[in-house]
């Protein structure tokens, strides 16, 4: 399994923007489709958006269409996630999964490997 971190979270007022990062220190993530989750407190993990290797397949949960973006740097081993327009509904703790194979499903249980997450609260 790969260590992913993730990194860019934080308090953001409604209507602002943060982007994500996901990174496999030692490891090249170009090699591996990504998927985006979000757990908000006292709610089940949710599927964000996923992204195939070569970024060509892009996958997109209804509540974060027109406001997410997922995209990956692959030269530069890293996968992000573009949050515009955000709610607070969007608080959360966001994870980035790793793994082999990129499924248009966009499950928890397509990815192997999980980051420990970075803290998205959308307040004023």
């Amino acid at each position: 399994q790969l260590q992913l971190v993730e990194s860019g979270g934080g308090l953001v007022q409604p209507g602002g923007s943060l982007r994500l990062s996901c990174v496999a220190p030692g490891i090249t993530l170009a090699s591996y489709a990504i998927g985006w989750f979000r757990q908000a407190p006292e709610k089940e993990r949710e599927a964000v958006s996923c992204i195939s290797i070569t970024g060509s397949k892009t996958t997109y949960a209804d509540s974060v269409k027109g406001r997410f973006t997922v995209s990956r740097d692959n030269a530069g081993n890293t996968v992000y996630l573009q949050m515009n327009n955000l709610t607070p509904e969007d608080t959360a703790i966001y994870y980035c999964a790793a793994d082999l194979w990129y499924s248009d499903t966009c499950r928890e249980a397509d990815f192997e490997s999980w980051g420990r997450g970075t803290q998205v609260t959308v307040a004023s």
